[in-house]
């Protein structure tokens, strides 16, 4: 997909991509550079209301938090 760089700097990343990732208005995203690639990774922050649920007595490892994380925002 080609995106056009506009003044300052600016893109839009577009609207199916947006949705794919889940990404909102306000939302931060990582920015990193690997072998001449712009790499952008969102930025998750997770709340109690997000991981409610599948926190129980014994301990949770992250992958399963982003695992189930994955499952809501698809």
């Amino acid at each position: 997909m080609i995106v056009l760089l506009r003044e300052k700097g600016r893109i839009t990343i577009p609207a199916s991509i947006r949705k794919a990732l889940g990404l909102r208005e306000g939302d931060r995203l990582h920015l990193s550079v690997e072998k001449g690639a712009i790499i952008l990774k969102p930025e998750r922050i997770v709340t109690a209301r997000e991981i409610k649920g599948i926190i129980g007595p014994a301990e949770v490892k992250i992958e399963e938090v982003e695992e189930a994380l994955g499952r809501v925002l698809s």
